[in-house]
């Protein structure tokens, strides 16, 4: 082996995982993400996806995509600076914009390059990037190619942000980034805290609404609209992979901030244009979103459901508040256990170990779509319960799913 095989050959960890039959990543899915899915010609009940308005097989989504191809073929063959920008993109931009209560929009071809392009070029030396402990990897990356000061201060802790924002020069530029709904733990940023301590020290704000679109606010606009400060929020995120059921993400802000990143967002200037199929789809999601608020409704009925659910059997999930459920269950090596047996009793779920989370918060994220019912949520709550009554996790209850 060469010095690079050598060095790479010392990461065991999935190796050992593997050999102990619990490995839980890489499950081949054989069909459409829907409510159910086929796995090893099984059909297995899906909770562990992010399309929560369970868009990704809706008729109107699928036609718009197929349309596109027709029209425009399978992908643009550059990037949207020189060949690759299609009036579909410039049409779709506007109507973010306008979704998000923003005067400009643009279409990144993935929602991490999104964050990777926008933290890692808007502020400077001596400027100073503040986001919360707890912030989506993304937004991370993107901090480490700034050339900014980076500060972090204690989760949704607005006296920790405040100490922050103290430290700083007055004189420089100070963006707060955040998302505004936590994606393993399912909590919502304090945005009116954030924006009223903005104002005080005079810094911007960046919100990710990665987990927030679809899920809170009229017709689903994000966390920014549900706590109504949209207007001291300087940038907007959204990725389509969510709850526009395609791929693909976008910025909102004003022209002045676009104009910039148009000429200087490297991962927007040097990355393929995001496909016909996925603007189109994305475009599809947003006319159901607006038509069809019943669905969000139907989202929160489910949510509610099924928080009471896992607290009625004990178990631990945090200080969550949207349809982002996680089970807490602080042990590495029993966190993909307990997901492997989740899978052969026919429910899917995600493991969230370390290094993502610290090896005391280890976590199953449960998560719900608009598309569920509630016979399903029985089903996968009683077998959450099974799993953690054996692996000693939950007391017996009195109320049994």
């Amino acid at each position: 082996m060469n010095l690079l095989q050598q060095k790479l050959a010392k990461y065991d960890e999935s190796q050992i995982v593997k050999a102990k039959g619990i490995y839980p990543y890489f499950r081949k899915i054989e069909s459409e993400q829907g409510t159910e899915v086929i796995i090893g010609g099984k059909k297995v009940l899906m909770f562990g996806s992010n399309s929560y308005l369970g868009l990704t097989n809706h008729p109107k989504v699928k036609e718009a995509a197929i349309h596109a191809i027709e029209k425009y073929g399978t992908g643009c063959a550059g990037s949207r600076f020189l060949n690759g920008t299609l009036d579909i993109h410039i049409e779709l931009e506007r109507r973010l914009a306008e979704f998000v209560g923003k005067e400009d929009a643009i279409i990144y071809s993935t929602g991490f390059q999104v964050n990777l392009g926008v933290v890692s070029c808007l502020t400077g030396r001596g400027d100073y990037l503040i986001l919360d402990e707890l912030d989506h990897a993304s937004i991370i990356e993107g901090r480490r190619l700034s050339f900014s000061n980076a500060l972090k201060y204690k989760h949704n802790d607005m006296d920790s942000l405040e100490k922050c924002l103290m430290s700083c020069d007055s004189d420089k530029v100070k963006l707060i980034v955040t998302d505004g709904v936590f994606s393993m733990e399912g909590d919502i940023a304090n945005l009116p805290g954030i924006v009223e301590l903005a104002k005080k020290y005079n810094a911007s704000v960046m919100v990710d609404e990665a987990h927030g679109i679809g899920v809170l606010g009229d017709h689903g606009r994000g966390s920014c609209n549900h706590f109504d400060v949209v207007d001291g929020v300087d940038l907007i995120m959204g990725t389509f992979s969510k709850s526009f059921a395609s791929l693909g993400g976008f910025i909102a802000t004003d022209k002045i901030i676009t104009e910039y990143l148009r000429h200087h967002s490297r991962s927007y200037i040097f990355s393929a244009s995001c496909t016909p199929a996925s603007v189109a789809a994305a475009s599809a999601a947003l006319d159901i979103m607006l038509s069809e608020p019943e669905r969000m409704e139907r989202l929160w009925d489910l949510t509610h459901y099924a928080l009471d659910g896992f607290r009625a059997i004990g178990c631990e999930i945090g200080h969550t508040k949207t349809p982002i459920i996680p089970l807490y269950i602080r042990d590495n090596e029993k966190t993909f256990r307990i997901t492997c047996e989740l899978l052969d009793e026919g429910v899917f779920v995600n493991p969230v170990v370390s290094p993502a989370v610290s090896p005391g918060d280890t976590l199953i994220r449960f998560s719900l779509m608009a598309t569920h019912t509630k016979e399903q949520l029985n089903f996968a709550i009683g077998k959450v319960q099974k799993c953690f009554l054996k692996h000693g996790l939950i007391k017996q209850q009195s109320v049994t799913v």
